[in-house]
């Protein structure tokens, strides 16, 4: 009988880095699978991409997931990966379900190179992804990669019957005049506002976008500044920028009266702790030599700052 959840965020691949917080937890191998005897795992999505160990970091996690010693939740990274290496079917114009730009192929490269010697192991993945629940709804909290939107929740349950999506239902997730796109979107990347006068912006990692990241929690937002969650801030005369009525109604807010939730996906930076009392996001930018962040979650209604746990990414996982 599990007695407590120890949840962890964003792995992308640091596999070292991840034993490490396994067995500072107190979780140790038997049977060949990282356990514990009280306590059970809950990983936050996105294992894959990016850093020097993604199989080893795979194995881990479904050996434990499959010894019913964790869970999971399908993270953005998890599902492109699949869109990226599922052909379209026919009537499509392009020959994946996901474009192989320049872009996409840089942040899926990794995973790539170090499955092209194991591409039975790469092909049982790639199902078992697939499979994963895109979000978990325990007794005392809440679970998912990005965003946790109640209404589109409830909608997604009456249309599909579960918390899952079948590989028949890839061509449609990619459609993104379908329900199913604007689900995956808002679950797997969060909620995002266009930047005012068709301004766009480039991030730190070179990438010129025209969105940013939001925040789900402001209860009364008035300016851009307010709602901006996102390592590249904002430009100065857009962060003091006043919100329009329509940006407002686009907004999504997360109450203080909700289940703890957990998040990922958000490359959090400095010492983990809560943002709000109900809230936490559990990415401290592992793969950019931060943290690989973990809560040790129990009965609590209010998360507690002293209930965070991780291990520094040392230069030796490379």
């Amino acid at each position: 009988m599990h007695q407590g959840y120890d949840l962890i965020g964003d792995i992308h691949g640091c596999g070292h880095t991840l034993v490490d917080l396994l067995e500072q937890m107190g979780y140790s191998k038997k049977n060949g699978v990282y356990q514990h005897p009280k306590r059970k795992v809950v990983f936050l999505g996105d294992i894959v991409d990016r850093g020097p160990n993604i199989r080893m970091s795979c194995h881990i996690v479904r050996d434990m997931v499959d010894g019913g010693h964790a869970d999971i939740v399908m993270g953005n990274h998890e599902y492109n990966l699949v869109t990226y290496l599922t052909e379209a079917p026919p009537g499509m114009r392009q020959p994946y379900l996901r474009p192989h730009t320049a872009r996409n192929n840089f942040i899926i490269e990794q995973t790539i190179r170090q499955f092209e010697d194991h591409p039975h192991d790469l092909n049982d993945f790639l199902r078992w992804f697939v499979d994963l629940p895109l979000f978990l709804d325990y007794e005392h909290f809440r679970v998912v990669h990005a965003c946790w939107d109640q209404a589109m929740i409830d909608e997604y349950l009456a249309r599909y019957g579960s918390n899952h999506i079948t590989r028949e239902m890839l061509p449609e997730s990619v459609n993104t005049e379908s329900f199913l796109y604007r689900f995956l979107d808002r679950t797997l990347r969060g909620t995002s506002l266009k930047l005012p006068g068709g301004r766009s912006m480039t991030a730190k990692d070179g990438m010129v976008r025209q969105f940013f990241r939001t925040k789900f929690w402001e209860e009364a937002p008035q300016k851009y500044g307010d709602v901006v969650f996102q390592p590249d801030p904002l430009p100065d005369d857009i962060e003091h920028g006043l919100l329009s009525e329509e940006e407002k109604e686009q907004l999504l807010f997360y109450g203080p009266d909700e289940k703890p939730l957990f998040i990922g996906h958000y490359w959090m930076q400095g010492l983990p702790a809560p943002i709000t009392p109900n809230i936490a996001c559990l990415d401290y930018s592992a793969v950019k030599y931060g943290r690989l962040c973990a809560y040790r979650m129990d009965t609590e209604h209010r998360l507690q700052t002293g209930k965070f746990t991780w291990v520094r990414v040392e230069k030796h996982e490379r």
